[in-house]
């Protein structure tokens, strides 16, 4: 394993994780948002009067007759960005509804603890915003990362107050309160963290590495920085202070290494904190999610890759169209004997007059059908659909006749595509969801705030319905299928339902 116990092999793990994948980050991300690279917050007048050189990040896909070559006239520019729709229509039916984390603890009363417990701290931690980010960064970058920040001091001290004072200390709520300001869940940027992966297995991670942020930058007191990241950036700052050596030429980051269980703080080319985790020995919190599994790679598939080449000729032909429409929808007219028609508007109304019996009027120009261009253009859309799988329809554009849509079974032959993604991304985030929770119920159970035992700390996910469902349809066809001999385990996993929720053993 890399050596992550200095500062030089930590920051060198981080470096040479970021120059690996910082450029195709940053290329994915410019594609889904479309954000100005070279941003100016204060343009003068004369870059006004000519004009943005970039408009956004896509252009960095089109020709250059399009753009403009080294100063050349740039005609103009038209950016569509279905990357953008797709990529929130997909989010939106992964995590567009509150999901529930159950336990699958024998005992009624642990079991509902334990969920009070785990739904407090997910939604302290930002509930569904925070899903709803983590997807946006998966499905962007091909991956995201969870990092479990347990304060043991507060848990310790829940656990030993709990004991002196009895366990009628507080109410739940109370408690529960306490509980989830002393665990939060963080998502990770992927060129802010860097892996460490297993030479025997590439789906294990031996430590991780992250940048917290710069020592200097922080001004705030001790009293105010209660958390595990505040906490580091203080005891930087008062290293940096402390210390009479000569400045480092190192920058004053500040960089924490992750191995199983130990954390250690790197500031200016120093230690200057390190911890060893009581309640989790040996537990990396670290839970990395692929958007889609890609066999032996730690990245998952990107939405946005795919999607950036037909994105491009999109562009290109909207551009092409423009300039096109620009040049010939306004029609010209050609006089012939008319004296002084060059003064006269071309109005409604307008009457010319002449002697000349060989006068003559003619129009030319104005825009022309096209149909060769409209088609390649709908067959780029339709190409796009077919690749992410998300149709117009998802995003609520009705384009043409799809059948009944009261009974769903039309909409979801359309959907097809996007609902059987969506259903393999539950697995995989479903699968981070539940690794994350385990890792909460592990650090209360050896906190003595939740005695289960290690066979009665798991848990599962249940996502709510993608689509709107009949539930009278529902509810028939369970009944049929009970009076059938279909037992009602089944059936209830079927509905959605499990020992966890209707108390069946």
């Amino acid at each position: 394993m890399s050596d992550l116990t200095t500062w030089d092999g930590a920051r060198a793990i981080l470096e040479r994780r970021r120059a690996e994948i910082a450029p195709r980050c940053a290329r994915l991300w410019g594609y889904y948002s479309n954000e100005d690279p070279t941003p100016t917050p204060f343009p003068s007048a004369a870059a006004i009067a000519a004009g943005p050189a970039r408009r956004g990040y896509q252009e960095r896909g089109l020709p250059r007759r399009i753009t403009g070559a080294r100063g050349g006239p740039r005609r103009e520019v038209v950016v569509e960005n279905d990357i953008a729709w797709r990529l929130q229509t997909m989010v939106d039916f992964l995590f567009g509804g509150p999901i529930r984390v159950l336990s699958t603890a024998g005992d009624p009363a642990a079991r509902s603890t334990a969920e009070r417990l785990l739904d407090a701290v997910w939604e302290a931690s930002g509930g569904i915003a925070l899903l709803q980010d983590a997807a946006l960064l998966g499905h962007v970058h091909g991956w995201v990362d969870f990092v479990v920040r347990v304060d043991e001091v507060a848990l310790l001290q829940m656990a030993d107050r709990r004991g002196a004072e009895g366990r009628g200390e507080g109410t739940d709520e109370e408690r529960t309160r306490r509980v989830a300001s002393a665990i939060r869940i963080e998502v990770v940027e992927p060129t802010r963290g860097a892996p460490v992966m297993s030479a025997r297995d590439y789906r294990v991670l031996d430590g991780y590495v992250l940048e917290l942020g710069s020592a200097e930058a922080s001004g705030r007191q001790d009293s105010e920085t209660p958390g595990w990241r505040e906490r580091a950036v203080g005891w930087a700052r008062r290293s940096q202070q402390a210390s009479r050596a000569p400045a480092s030429p190192a920058p004053s980051a500040v960089l924490e290494a992750l191995t199983p269980g130990v954390r250690t703080l790197f500031s200016a080319g120093r230690v200057i904190a390190r911890e060893e985790s009581r309640l989790l020995p040996g537990v990396l919190p670290v839970v990395h999610v692929q958007n889609l599994s890609v066999p032996f790679a730690y990245a998952g598939q990107s939405e946005v890759e795919p999607l950036i080449g037909l994105q491009d000729e999109l562009n290109t032909r909207l551009s092409d169209r423009a300039h096109r429409v620009a040049m010939q929808s306004f029609r010209m007219y050609l006089a012939r004997g008319l004296e002084g028609f060059g003064e006269l508007p071309v109005a409604p109304g307008q009457v010319w007059s002449t002697d000349n019996p060989n006068a003559s009027i003619e129009s030319f120009g104005g825009d022309a059908s096209s149909p060769s261009e409209e088609r390649h253009v709908t067959e780029l859309r339709e190409a796009m659909d077919k690749l992410s799988g998300v149709p117009p329809l998802a995003g609520g554009v009705v384009q043409g006749r799809i059948g009944n849509l009261s009974s769903g079974t039309a909409l979801r032959v359309t959907l097809m595509a996007l609902l059987g993604k969506t259903a393999r991304k539950r697995v995989t985030y479903g699968a981070g969801i539940e690794r994350v929770s385990r890792i909460v119920l592990d650090a209360l159970a050896a906190a003595g705030l939740l005695p289960l035992r290690e066979s009665d700390r798991g848990v599962r996910v249940r996502w709510p319905e993608v689509l709107a469902v009949d539930e009278e349809e529902r509810i028939r066809v369970a009944r049929g299928k009970l009076e059938v001999g279909v037992p009602p385990d089944v059936v209830l996993a079927e509905l959605g339902y499990g020992h966890a929720d209707a108390g069946v053993a």
